[in-house]
């Protein structure tokens, strides 16, 4: 056969392809090559084909451009080897040791298939969908993980301003998959955080096929690539080994901490004074072995297992760690409680997408409404002192009323010095002198203050003790390196 153009040949293919068995959404390719001989000139040379599963070149046609015209010069009807019919492909390798497979075994195999297709979702609307969002949007990130019968098993999103989101708050995300959103129940994974005025916000989101740590690793794998590599300092999650495994392929430089809620929901309430009330490994360890044999738990299952992953709950292993005052992926709880006045089991794939937008279009509302209150109203003083006078100036309210609590209570401590060595003192900050003492270690030179308790370094602004002596010192106004910009006022500036 002989075509007028190039597209004429591949709209006369695609009508080939749709006559001999290829869906209509069948990938076609077009292969161009130039080629000629030394001193004759350029003959263009195309190939178009199915993309076949196989990978073998059956159904290749080639065709070359002639005097303007293009001519067929060769085609391969055939495979050059034997087929395999698509829901028999996961047999091959059993034939080849069997040499033969039962029907009741086909007929498992064609119903699971069946159940499995019905759970994911079509490929061809959603695509559509977000298309048309990123035409909307040109900034907008997708990515669809498909099967080998193109249908979707994950899903990820962002856009623009969920990145602008992560790259100022980013440095603590909570991540949790409870929340399922359809009667095959699969997983909803946001990627949450918490912004400058401690509200949830959302920094990505994702539908599951599963929670297998394959799933995970693509995953995670994705949301870096959306955030160009930058990694969070610290993932708090709830007990998951797949998503643990998955973690610790790819978030390499980060912390991974566990759920306390979650620890709490299934431990004895006496065990909360383990998670919190110590501040050296080897206290801790001995209160732990003490509420087991109080009460008779030396040989729990469950506590075991715990107690061999305590680095990533254990306070007195996680004071060093960043969390923004998310000692929780309560972040991501909050966020399926607000998800579930949005959305319904029954929506399909497309209906819950608009969904989700109203409910992320509704928390950015909110932000924008704690942004004008922060410009058009100041917070109440329990007292008239510059330091709490400083911090009304840098933090955001809701981060200064917690600044003032701390502050607040300086006056019940009792501060005394017990060392010096050149420019750096040392003090034991205490509640009323009589109860647990607290180490301070203040370095005039370079202007630093650390406190053993390390809520700076967990919370990201300082704790009554390093007040306290701050305050003892004369010192009025909090120091440039405790100012964090994550919860100032101008976070987003």
């Amino acid at each position: 056969m002989e075509f007028s153009s190039d597209e004429t040949v591949h709209i006369t293919y695609c009508k080939y392809t749709g006559n001999h068995g290829f869906n209509k959404d069948e990938k076609v390719a077009r292969i161009l090559y130039v080629c000629s001989k030394e001193g004759e000139p350029k003959v263009k040379r195309s190939y178009t084909r199915p993309i076949t599963r196989c990978g073998c070149k059956a159904h290749t046609a080639c065709y070359l451009q002639s005097s303007g015209r293009y001519k067929i010069v060769s085609f391969e009807p055939n495979h050059n080897h034997d087929l395999v019919r698509t829901p028999m492909k996961h047999l091959l390798k059993e034939i080849e040791q069997k040499s033969r497979f039962l029907e009741k075994d086909y007929r498992n195999y064609i119903y699971r298939k069946r159940m499995v297709a019905t759970a994911k979702g079509d490929a061809g609307p959603v695509l559509e969908y977000f298309q048309k969002k990123k035409e909307e949007n040109s900034s907008i990130f997708y990515s669809m993980q498909l099967d080998v019968d193109d249908m979707i098993t994950n899903i990820f999103w962002v856009d623009d301003r969920s990145i602008s989101d992560f790259n100022l708050f980013g440095d603590v995300i909570c991540f949790d998959t409870t929340y399922k959103t359809n009667e095959y129940d699969r997983p909803f994974a946001p990627f949450v955080g918490v912004n400058h005025h401690k509200q949830t916000v959302v920094f990505g989101a994702a539908l599951l096929y599963d929670e297998t740590t394959e799933s995970f690793k693509w995953l995670f794998e994705t949301f870096l690539g959306a955030m160009s590599g930058k990694q969070p300092k610290t993932i708090l999650t709830d007990q998951s080994a797949a998503m643990a495994n998955a973690i610790v392929k790819v978030f390499l430089e980060t912390k991974h901490r566990l759920c306390v809620w979650h620890i709490y929901q299934n431990a004895a309430n006496n065990l909360s004074r383990c998670v919190y009330d110590h501040e050296e490994e080897e206290d801790w360890l001995l209160a732990w072995s003490d509420t087991l044999n109080k009460h008779k738990l030396t040989d729990n299952k469950w506590l075991k297992n715990l107690f061999e992953v305590k680095e990533k709950w254990a306070m007195v292993y996680g004071r060093h760690t960043l969390t923004a005052d998310s000692v929780s992926t309560q972040r991501s709880k909050s966020m399926n409680s607000i998800l579930k006045r949005y959305l319904r089991r029954s929506f399909d794939l497309l209906t819950f997408f608009k969904h989700y937008e109203r409910a992320l279009d509704d928390r950015r509302y909110k932000e924008l409404v704690a942004d004008f209150g922060m410009m058009h109203t100041l917070p109440v003083l329990v007292a008239s002192v510059k330091m709490l006078q400083h911090a009304e100036e840098v933090y955001t309210p809701e981060v200064f009323t917690l600044f003032q609590k701390e502050y607040t209570v300086i006056g019940d401590y009792v501060a005394k010095k017990t060392s010096k060595y050149e420019m750096v003192y040392e003090y034991n900050v205490s509640y009323r002198g009589v109860a647990r003492e607290h180490l301070v270690k203040d370095d005039a030179a370079n202007q630093t203050i650390h406190c053993s308790c390390m809520k700076f370094s967990f919370d990201g602004f300082l704790c009554l003790h390093a007040l306290k002596v701050l305050n003892k010192k004369n010192v009025r106004r909090i120091p440039p390196t405790y100012i964090l910009n994550r919860w100032s006022k101008e976070a987003k500036a």
